[in-house]
């Protein structure tokens, strides 16, 4: 199973929200985006949640070089499927066939009251043109479709997600720091771990390989060399 986080979406244009430039170190405060700040004034969650957004996909964003490769590998058969903590769906985009997105797709919104959802993208233009807190057809208040500072993790989705990598005799943890549970341990769940992260992470000395490499670069060659082995 492959654990995916920020750094496989860099090359496609997405910035991180972590680290010296993330977006929580330089633009935006976390406390805005809270559970809390959304139950408590949701129309002020959705003024700085479109900010957000913009500076989160600040143009048409497709997926690269290691979202594809991910797709190769699984359906070459050597990849049982992939937990992404990133929600900007470029997993699904690629079309990846096993995909548990533990924190959630940016890309769609849900109603709070009767719990339909939707694409995003309408609803943040209504978000432009005042109409906040952006209600659905049934006077709900609609909320990202991602999980917010103080919610739990989804808990069908987590468990897809440890029935993963529990049966996986290898966890590949690609363009992830492994900093935030309960994401992060699932590195944790296999007999194996690969990391490939430009930076250390918080399980580089447990890891049985630790590259310190670009994931755009390793993945495709990691193809490559099944290919040559099929």
């Amino acid at each position: 199973m492959a654990l995916t986080g920020a750094g496989v979406s860099t090359a496609s244009g997405v910035p991180s929200f972590r680290g010296e430039n993330g977006i929580w170190e330089t633009e935006f405060d976390p406390n805005d985006f809270h559970y809390s700040r959304f139950l408590r004034d949701p129309a002020g969650f959705w003024e700085e949640r479109l900010r957000l957004q913009e500076a989160m996909f600040p143009s048409e964003i497709e997926p690269n070089a290691a979202h594809h490769a991910l797709v190769d590998l699984e359906e070459r058969g050597v990849l049982d499927g992939v937990a992404t903590q990133n929600t900007d769906g470029l997993h699904r985009a690629a079309g990846q066939p096993t995909l548990a997105e533990l924190h959630g797709n940016a890309a769609r919104v849900e109603c709070q009251s009767c719990g339909a959802t939707g694409e995003a993208n309408p609803v943040f233009d209504r978000v432009r043109d005042g109409d906040t807190p952006p209600r659905c057809d049934c006077g709900g208040v609609y909320k990202p479709d991602v999980v917010l500072f103080g919610e739990n993790l989804a808990p069908e989705t987590l468990g897809r997600a440890e029935d993963l990598a529990m049966g996986s005799e290898t966890i590949l943890a690609v363009g992830t720091s492994l900093q935030v549970n309960p994401a992060a341990s699932l590195a944790g769940l296999s007999d194996r771990l690969v990391v490939v992260n430009f930076d250390e992470t918080e399980y580089s000395a447990r890891a049985d390989y630790d590259l310190r490499a670009d994931v755009t670069d390793v993945l495709p060659r990691l193809v490559e060399l099944v290919d040559d082995r099929l």
